[in-house]
């Protein structure tokens, strides 16, 4: 058992001391994640990667959680939904109505490739994802850990306990899927 997922245990049986633990043996983790997020943004992007660390721990560990981690990959799946949560809500105030986000759409080119420009139209993977979710939801969760977390098939097939073929697959059918309801 690694010694994340013995604080991870730790936090969830009530040692809130051990949680002043965890950020150090992660944050480096983290804020890889968040700065490969963050290159997706757009440039006018008020968010820093580190503050997106920040905000993602604290709705992951905060006081008022009852969430159980079975496991680190199971944590980081729940690191990548976080951030990918932040971003969205970000992008919903940047396109509100009142500050004139109507007028601004971009057509979103390739789904497909982990690393995207800032041309990204993330609330239109964000509702096609959702939808995804309700009809095959392990095949959500892999495009959140490939996508938002940024993770390797191998990553994905680990963290989420399916073999590498699965996750080939799953990501091929869920490529197309979320393509075909993006331009559609």
């Amino acid at each position: 058992m690694s010694e994340v997922t013995r604080i991870l245990i730790d936090i969830q049986n009530g040692d809130a001391a051990t949680a002043s633990k965890l950020l150090p043996l992660i944050y480096d983790e983290l804020r890889k994640l968040a700065v490969s997020k963050m290159v997706q943004e757009a440039p006018n992007q008020t968010l820093q990667a580190t503050a997106l660390v920040h905000d993602a721990y604290l709705r992951l560990v905060g006081h008022d959680q009852e969430i159980r981690w079975n496991s680190r990959g199971h944590f980081f799946g729940a690191a990548a939904e976080a951030m990918r949560r932040i971003l969205v809500e970000r992008a919903r105030q940047r396109d509100s109505l009142k500050r004139g986000g109507q007028f601004h759409q971009v057509e979103l080119s390739d789904i497909a490739a982990p690393e995207m420009d800032s041309s990204i139209d993330l609330l239109a993977i964000n509702d096609a994802l959702t939808e995804l979710e309700q009809q095959e939801p392990q095949k959500a969760q892999l495009v959140k850990l490939r996508f938002f977390a940024g993770l390797s098939l191998e990553e994905t097939a680990e963290a989420m306990g399916i073999s590498v073929a699965s996750a080939k697959r799953y990501w091929a059918y869920s490529r197309a899927w979320l393509f075909g309801r993006i331009h559609h």
